[in-house]
């Protein structure tokens, strides 16, 4: 079905929610960001056809994980349904926190293969790669980038640039081509003004430096286990591969960063390209929506691009799965969101608004590379991704990458090589004390 007939279809079916419960209040809990606010348009749809009121529980970036895991662990029902990150998948199951949908999904005929491979295996599965449901693909996402093209089109900045390095300034096609290009616009002035070359993530207090750091590692090659689920790290974590990565991420931040931004996210990084600042920064898909329709570095004055490869492709995995509590006292009305949530003809709305479809029916029509201009990139990142740690003690596994990335990167502590082997014996701690070594 092609996206305009898609469109059609949105704007006259009503979906039949067969064996319906009786009307209810349900609160979906998520981050607070843009996709968000998508989310709550498209559900007036599903309020409409189920008689069902949704209410929202959104939560700041940084304090997303505290709150949403803390409400999981001490059994709270504020949730019915929660659109975790994609590494709280092994955790939601093992701890019972996430209804496994396995049977559900059988019984409605939501089939697994109707969405893209990577976001069933990175949101939905554990253990992974294995056919046992928790979470139905809701929002992908991946780390890319954005520029402005404007000032990459100018005569004056082109023949500065092919001066300097002798070759065409454009969209880098390697890592080491995005940080030449960040160092030609450090400290460069345009119109007046002294601009710097990127911004990246370097914030210590939730998981910002190792999204960021990530970006450099997976394209050179970087692996957390040699043996996928043996957990043995040696020579995999701390390759000479990963310490070139990690030293090339740390000449990026002392070479072509804005001053002063030693604890920056997603938030900053917008900042800084919407206030002028860099030629270029590193975020979320899931923002780019909202920086393209953005009056003063949108449209024509802005560009995007997929993590650039090097020894191989690789793009940080963001994005997110819908799972049903299983704490809620709602569990039919929150099932009945999600069966709703899974049609093809909701999925592209999702996408007209400014979600992300993991639906291969909207992912592999003809027209959606077309769709936006950064939607091509979106398909390509998608097949290169890789994500964090996805156990169970996720939250320290997570903790110990900060603390060992941030003191390296931003805090100038140590080499390479000294970070990435203390961050071995940290882990090495953690799944000792979990039993898996």
């Amino acid at each position: 079905m092609t996206i305009s007939r898609l469109l059609a279809a949105t704007a006259v079916t009503t979906i039949a929610l067969s064996g319906a419960a009786a009307a209810e209040n349900l609160t979906l809990c998520w981050a607070a960001w843009d996709p968000a606010n998508a989310l709550v348009e498209l559900s007036k749809d599903f309020e409409a056809q189920s008689g069902h009121t949704m209410n929202f529980e959104f939560v700041p970036w940084p304090n997303f994980a505290d709150r949403m895991l803390n409400e999981l662990n001490s059994g709270g029902k504020l949730c019915d349904l929660l659109i975790g990150d994609s590494q709280w998948i092994g955790g939601g199951a093992e701890n019972g926190h996430y209804v496994k949908l396995n049977d559900f999904f059988a019984k409605e005929g939501i089939s697994m293969d109707d969405f893209a491979p990577a976001t069933v295996y990175a949101y939905s599965t554990w253990p992974k790669g294995e056919p046992n449901y928790y979470a139905l693909p809701a929002m992908g996402d991946a780390n890319a980038w954005y520029y402005r093209k404007d000032w990459f089109a100018r005569d004056d900045i082109k023949a500065a640039f092919k001066e300097k390095t002798g070759r065409d300034l454009g969209e880098p096609k390697t890592q080491k081509e995005l940080l030449e290009i960040a160092q030609f616009f450090q400290g460069r002035e345009i119109d007046g003004k002294t601009v710097y070359g990127a911004a990246i993530f370097t914030e210590r207090g939730s998981e910002g430096i190792t999204m960021g750091v990530t970006g450099a590692l997976y394209p050179w090659g970087f692996k957390y286990e040699n043996t996928p689920g043996k957990y043995d790290m040696e020579g995999a974590v701390n390759s000479p591969e990963a310490v070139e990565a990690l030293e090339f991420y740390k000449e990026f931040y002392k070479t072509a960063t804005p001053p002063g931004y030693t604890n920056s996210y997603m938030g900053e990084s917008l900042d800084a390209f919407k206030s002028g600042q860099v030629a270029m920064g590193m975020n979320w898909f899931a923002f780019f929506p909202g920086l393209y329709a953005d009056p003063v570095v949108g449209g024509d004055k802005i560009g995007f691009f997929v993590n650039p490869p090097q020894n191989q492709a690789g793009s940080t995995l963001g994005g997110q799965g819908i799972s049903v509590v299983s704490y809620s006292e709602k569990r039919d009305a929150a099932l009945e969101y999600v069966k709703w949530f899974a049609q093809p003809e909701v999925q592209q709305k999702w996408w007209t608004l400014g979600g992300y479809s993991c639906h291969v029916a909207v992912l592999n029509d003809p027209g959606f590379k077309d769709s936006a201009p950064f939607a091509g990139d979106f398909l390509e990142a998608m097949g290169g991704v890789q994500d964090f740690w996805q156990e169970p003690a996720y939250a320290e596994l997570l903790l110990a990458m900060q603390k060992r990335m941030h003191d390296y990167v931003v805090a100038d502590q140590g080499t390479a090589k000294e970070a990435l082997d203390a961050l071995i014996e940290d882990w090495t701690e953690v799944f000792e004390d979990e039993g898996k070594l």
